[in-house]
């Protein structure tokens, strides 16, 4: 079979959990030669052992610090377009959609360096099984036009993940089913046991100062596989995550951290929301529940995230609304329809006024941000 799959993995400390997932592949017979794995990482980090490590496992990949990055924008004559990647942050796995772009690979995936796979589930051929599902799945919804992906057993551990809007909690779930063809599914959110993915505030409430929640969840939290029905946001965490190519100008993991505004921590749930508004559009999927991974937060303050979540907490109760009446009229029959829905958001964010909010201003700023990711994206395209 064809090389293609790109694996992306952010990481500045714990790349050897990579090794087993690669064991997870062997165990449950997936053939690694479909895989190309692109670990993003930094100058001052361990590059030469990280090489090592993927030539030890014969795994095909390469290596991009800083450095490297540059190389390759340079390479590929988009130059012009490195500062749409941010150093030293989560988002740098836009880095790894760009690279997907320039090269030929039909599927995604994004893995953190703090997780490992379930022993028991096969991590690559799950994700590779939810893209392809066809029939019939539950499909979720709210009255507050939200799907908590922890919904199953909330009434348990009362656990809302990081990025879900505060104005949507204690909200009436109606579950039902829907039929899914073929192609319809564009991304599978592998979900996650032991430390939850919660904001700061949350962890706070949860009595934890070290960043990891007291409350953990275990497989058994999680019931049948999901979808969020048409209409219906929920939040994508991008630490366990498959998807198509097709997506990729609609999934661009925003730029964080490195701004005046000091808004961090929103990367991967922004790109979700627009992610499922394409979606809904389109008459597309998200797909959500298995590969369960295991989340194994390293200890940091609370009051770190808390600092970096703050700037942007008033802004996530409101991009959902911003986006949710925007490129509607744009067909899945259309040229490139997931770049016209993305385009359209970042118009919308671009030339807003949004000073009601604070921190308006960086809508502005990211809306920006994304049209440049598109013009990059067409760039890339034009040279392959």
């Amino acid at each position: 079979m064809s090389q293609d799959i790109c694996v992306v993995v952010p990481t500045i400390r714990e790349y050897e959990c990579m090794r087993s997932y690669f064991e997870n592949a062997r165990e449950h017979g997936f053939d690694l030669s479909r895989l190309h794995v692109v670990l993003v990482t930094e100058d001052f980090c361990e590059t030469d052992q990280m090489e090592a490590m993927l030539e030890e496992e014969d795994v095909d990949g390469e290596v991009f610090d800083g450095s490297r990055r540059e190389e390759w924008f340079e390479a590929h004559g988009v130059a012009d377009y490195s500062h749409i990647i941010p150093a030293a942050s989560h988002a740098e796995t836009s880095f790894g959609l760009l690279y997907m772009w320039a090269g030929d690979y039909e599927y995604g995936f994004f893995i953190d360096d703090d997780t490992l796979p379930h022993d028991d589930q096969d991590f690559f051929g799950t994700h590779m099984a939810n893209l392809a599902f066809e029939g019939e799945i539950e499909s979720v919804a709210s009255d507050e036009q939200w799907v908590n992906v922890l919904y199953q057993n909330a009434d348990e551990h009362e656990l809302y993940p990081r990025g879900y809007p505060y104005s949507a909690m204690h909200e009436s779930v109606d579950t039902g089913t829907t039929e899914i063809d073929g192609g319809e599914i564009v991304a599978s959110q592998g979900l996650w046991t032991n430390v939850p993915d919660l904001d700061a505030v949350r962890i706070l409430m949860d009595g934890d100062l070290q960043g990891q929640a007291q409350t953990r969840t275990t497989a058994d939290d999680f019931g049948d596989d999901f979808v969020a029905a048409e209409g219906q946001y929920l939040t994508v965490c991008s630490m366990n995550l498959a998807f198509r190519r097709e997506v990729i100008p609609a999934f661009y993991q925003l730029p964080m951290d490195e701004n005046e505004w000091d808004v961090g921590r929103f990367d991967d749930i922004w790109s979700g929301v627009f992610l499922k508004r394409a979606c809904d559009i389109l008459g597309k999927q998200i797909y959500n529940g298995a590969p369960l991974c295991e989340h194994n937060k390293a200890p940091r303050s609370t009051f770190d995230d808390l600092n970096n979540e703050v700037p942007g907490l008033e802004l996530n109760e409101h991009l959902w609304e911003i986006v949710d009446d925007v490129g509607g009229d744009v067909s899945p029959d259309d040229d490139e329809p997931y770049a016209a829905i993305f385009a359209a958001m970042a118009d919308e964010l671009a030339d807003g006024d949004f000073s009601e909010y604070n921190n308006g201003a960086f809508f502005n700023y990211i809306g920006e941000f994304m049209n440049d990711y598109l013009d990059c994206l067409e760039a890339i395209e034009s040279t392959a």
